[in-house]
């Protein structure tokens, strides 16, 4: 069983500000907009199409590895991730949208995979709309 889920917040940075902090700086920032996740960057160059990243996660104590995937990155435009972390899997994609020169809409699009028949989807859009309101203040925060 999948669960799709889409949330959105308008995001009070230049599009490029906020592409650059999210997205570009993916790798560095994700730890500073939630603790439990470190992740370290295990390809080489840039982060593109292709780059690998490994993830520890310690939310639940215990800490779980996992592996993360940039499968699209268009500039100031769309960053998707595939991640895997125990048997939990699911592909991200979040869109940038420039409403104005000051204004970005931020668009998170996330289909979780193998979800047991215990988990909504009511409880994993509060979820994300709790991580997007996450990297909008800090997308806010950062200079």
């Amino acid at each position: 069983m999948s669960i799709n889920v889409e949330v959105t917040a308008t995001v009070n940075r230049r599009v490029a500000d906020a592409f650059r902090i999210f997205a570009t700086n993916h790798v560095q920032n994700h730890p500073r907009w939630d603790s439990d996740i470190s992740l370290e960057q295990i390809s080489d160059g840039p982060v593109g199409p292709g780059t690998k990243i490994k993830r520890i996660n310690t939310r639940s104590g215990s800490p779980i590895e996992g592996t993360m995937e940039v499968v699209e990155y268009e500039f100031n435009k769309k960053f998707g991730m595939y991640t895997k972390e125990g048997s939990t899997e699911f592909r991200g994609l979040t869109l940038f949208e420039e409403i104005d020169s000051d204004h970005t809409i931020l668009t998170h699009k996330i289909e979780f995979f193998g979800m047991d028949e215990v988990t909504d989807e009511k409880s994993m859009t509060a979820l994300v709309q709790g991580a997007i309101q996450n990297h909008k203040g800090f997308i806010e925060s950062e200079t």
